[in-house]
């Protein structure tokens, strides 16, 4: 298993303030957000360095490109430039800082919301030339017109509902209908075109007949989660599997730009990353948003499946102790 030290809490994921009402709101709260950032074993920005590796099978961290860093220059502002990424589930908790990521690093996107209404209230007013949002169920295989997929480079999907019921199933939003029907929907409808999707699911769908795994998928989550991971990769599509752990800090029923950019990741800010469905814990939103982004170029991820945790500090150190 590898361990990597990275600060989640990187600058592309902060959007430029917006003009008007909420103004100065934003820039206290981006204040706030941006004191904690240092991180002493980041090289660079957006990059992640290998700081342990106990398992000779752990997946080997690479330099991220990143749009907005001076190490790439004008090359970086091009690759930006030339993508045109819908993201999928852009108004929750981890699809609102994959959004946000994108504004900043000014890629061009797209997002399919069932109400769009959201994506204002989240993002600011923008040009339709940088963010077009479209009005859209993946549960409903005629709302996704192909007109919204024209010109799409990269999809980033991260729809989800809650493991049991709640609120949040109602109208049909359970488990079967959100993450197994809607993203078959989804990759049916996409042109064989794109060039990567990046797919976010969980640990634990491999093992959902296992204690504690049984548990939380009492009402099916990671048994879709599964059928729908086996879709994507059946597809024929270029894909990236993202498995978080239990995801924290970051926004849960709030939906506005403050509650957004309090997120923080705290202590928890190192990263394990592992394959093979073994992981156990939680990880940052942060973390998983910026995970995603940097999948898209990496051609190393294609194809592959990655667990991602965050862990903290007292636990990465001990990880590197000599007994």
């Amino acid at each position: 298993m590898a361990v990597a030290c990275f600060n989640p809490m990187l600058s592309p994921l902060i959007p430029a303030p917006p003009s008007g009402r909420g103004r100065a709101a934003f820039l206290r709260v981006r204040a706030a957000f941006l004191a904690p950032l240092a991180c002493g074993a980041v090289v660079g920005r957006g990059r992640w360095r290998l700081a342990a590796a106990a398992d000779p099978q752990a997946v080997q961290e690479q330099p991220a490109r990143t749009e907005v860093s001076g190490e790439t220059g004008a090359a970086g502002a091009s690759e930006a430039s030339s993508k045109l990424v819908l993201v999928v589930g852009g108004t929750g908790g981890v699809g609102q800082l994959v959004v946000a990521s994108l504004l900043s690093r000014k890629i061009k996107s797209r997002l399919l919301l069932r109400d769009p209404e959201k994506a204002e209230s989240l993002f600011g007013k923008q040009d339709e030339s940088v963010l077009r949002v479209y009005k859209g169920d993946t549960r409903n295989p005629n709302d996704l017109d192909p007109q919204m997929f024209e010109g799409v480079t990269h999809v980033i999907c991260c729809t989800g509902t809650t493991a049991f019921p709640s609120k949040r199933w109602d109208g049909d939003n359970t488990p079967e209908r959100v993450d197994w029907d809607g993203i078959r929907n989804l990759v049916s409808a996409l042109p064989r075109t794109i060039k990567r999707l990046v797919f976010v699911s969980s640990i634990g769908v491999t093992k959902y007949n296992e204690i504690p795994w049984s548990i939380m998928n009492l009402f099916g989550v990671l048994k879709y989660k599964k059928m729908a991971e086996d879709f994507v990769r059946n597809s024929g599509i270029p894909f990236t599997i993202i498995r978080p752990g239990r995801l924290t800090d970051g926004p849960y029923t709030s939906y506005d730009l403050n509650t957004l950019l309090k997120a923080t990741a705290g202590e928890r800010r190192a990263v394990v990353i592992g394959k093979g469905d073994k992981l156990v814990g939680e990880v940052s939103r942060l973390v998983v948003a910026e995970a995603c982004i940097q999948a898209l170029d990496i051609e190393s991820t294609e194809g592959q499946i990655y667990e991602i945790n965050s862990v903290k500090w007292k636990e990465l150190f001990s990880s590197v102790q000599s007994t």
